[in-house]
């Protein structure tokens, strides 16, 4: 399993390296009356793609963070069923051996 992580790792560098080679012309960022930003197409594209895995990670945290708080409620819920469950349940009935009187002597 190493091996492929390596190889598919391996395969990902050369994409980027192959990508930033490729879009290496300059954009310039202008956002109003700020100062312009000149930066390669491929750095532009790569820092989205970091944006967009970040937001995504975080809604998925809180996400992961609303799940866990749901099931424990729910746990709550059975754990809180289950002993109502026992307390209507009649008391076990223990059946002691009848003892012959005959044997006792």
């Amino acid at each position: 399993m190493k091996t492929f992580y390596l190889i598919l790792l391996i395969v990902i560098g050369i994409f980027v390296v192959t990508f930033s080679q490729f879009n290496a012309q300059s954009v310039t960022i202008r956002y109003y009356y700020l100062k312009d930003i000149d930066v390669p197409a491929y750095m532009l594209i790569f820092i989205s793609l970091l944006v967009g895995v970040i937001i995504t990670s975080f809604l998925g945290v809180v996400e992961r963070f609303r799940l866990n708080r749901t099931i424990s409620r729910l746990n709550k819920v059975i754990r809180d069923l289950r002993k109502e469950m026992r307390s209507n349940d009649p008391p076990p009935i223990i059946h002691e051996p009848k003892r012959n009187p005959a044997q006792e002597v």
